[in-house]
């Protein structure tokens, strides 16, 4: 799995050649943002959990500044990312408002997002905002705990599957040595 990953991400010499990263200049050059090892990897996939339930856009930024802080795997962060899409983003969303009801004891009821129809994208953009704002305080408070949820499960999962990973490995090493 890890030569999987290491043949598909570039390492930080060619990430300084290419002209759009050499503009972003040093930070995103740093070797620890690429090499893969357990703890990296568990640190990406956190800071990709975490930052995945930032709303709009936004997400991507968040867990590329988040890694070169805590010097976690910068591809892994950024794929990780997409598990919050249009077909999960409802269903996370009401997770998200019904931690946040039982954290402040609110009453309020979820409403489903606005349809696109026909809308233009800039009026649709400001019906979803709307919405966001609509579901106010639970929303408010419940993303911040699932986030924080998801990224500690996903830190701890990449750990112990890596651990597991590498027993079968060393299991099957010592097994064929052994004949």
């Amino acid at each position: 799995m890890r030569k999987f990953f290491q043949r598909y991400t570039p390492d930080h010499a060619t990430l300084g050649k290419n002209r759009v990263f050499a503009m972003l200049g040093k930070p995103l050059q740093h070797p620890c943002l690429w090499h893969l090892n357990r703890h990296s990897a568990a640190r990406g996939i956190a800071i990709g959990m975490f930052c995945g339930l930032i709303p709009g856009p936004l997400q991507m930024l968040g867990a590329a500044i988040a890694c070169i802080v805590a010097r976690a795997n910068l591809p892994l962060a950024l794929a990780t990312t997409f598990y919050t899409n249009p077909l999960t983003i409802v269903p996370l969303y009401l997770v998200a408002f019904t931690i946040g009801r039982a954290v402040t004891g609110s009453d309020a009821q979820f409403v489903m997002p606005p349809e696109k129809g026909a809308q233009s994208l800039l009026e649709w953009g400001s019906a979803l905002m709307q919405w966001l704002i609509s579901l106010g305080k639970p929303l408010a408070f419940g993303l911040p705990v699932l986030a924080v949820a998801l990224a500690v499960a996903g830190y701890f999962a990449v750990k112990v599957l890596w651990r597991l990973h590498v027993q079968r490995a060393l299991k099957r090493r010592r097994a064929r040595h052994a004949t």
